[in-house]
């Protein structure tokens, strides 16, 4: 059976290799000896990691803006609105990033098996 161009048949053999190598033990490659190596990097974590630092430029921008309307000498206007800025480009980037999560995830559900 021809399905879009791709045979039934390849598209089962490729289903074969993709289990053979997801219960295949994982063969680490050589690395070299030392503190070179790095640590495998958690995707849960780097993005609680990311929102804590969106949320801590935010917080921190507000906290510049009262200052500056409560007439605190410390904290300049043009300080504060290079962090107001860096916080909204910041917080719009995350929210691009959550949007193509989003889009990838609905994909991936439509896509026929």
């Amino acid at each position: 059976m021809n399905m879009g161009g791709i045979d039934s048949s390849r598209i089962e053999a490729m289903m074969a290799q993709l289990k053979a190598a997801a219960t295949r033990p994982a063969a680490s490659p050589v690395a070299a000896p030392g503190p070179a190596a790095a640590p495998k990097a958690d995707f849960a974590q780097a993005l609680k990691t990311s929102l804590q630092q969106v949320s801590a430029a935010q917080e921190s921008a507000d906290q510049m803006g009262q200052r500056v309307a409560m007439g605190d000498d410390t904290v300049s206007l043009p300080e504060m609105m290079i962090a107001m800025q860096k916080a909204n480009i910041s917080f719009q980037t995350t929210v691009q990033v959550r949007n193509r999560l989003v889009s990838a995830y609905h994909e991936i559900m439509n896509m026929q098996v």
